[in-house]
């Protein structure tokens, strides 16, 4: 996967990905964080690469997405593993 940072401050953050559902789910975990004050992403044209953007308080806008990564990491890991268990 490729990722373009295109901004990157303490409290914010713009990137662009090259998956819009990778983007969506990031933005999906990162709203979760109370210390994220905005996350969405956004696709100027079909063609163009989806942007997501972090302004968080609290903590740093690479701290909030490396945790909201490892809550993903975590989240399949435990899918994977109840479907193992599931096709024994």
């Amino acid at each position: 996967m490729k990722i373009n940072y295109i901004k990157e401050e303490k409290n914010e953050i713009e990137l662009e990905l090259d998956n819009t559902t990778i983007a969506e789910i990031l933005r999906a975990y990162l709203i979760q964080d109370e210390d994220v004050e905005f996350a969405a992403w956004r696709k100027e044209h079909p063609t163009k690469n989806p942007i997501l953007k972090i302004k968080t308080s609290g903590k740093t806008a690479k701290k909030a997405l490396n945790d909201a990564i490892e809550k993903i990491e975590k989240e399949l890991d435990k899918i994977e593993s109840d479907f193992k268990k599931a096709v024994k």
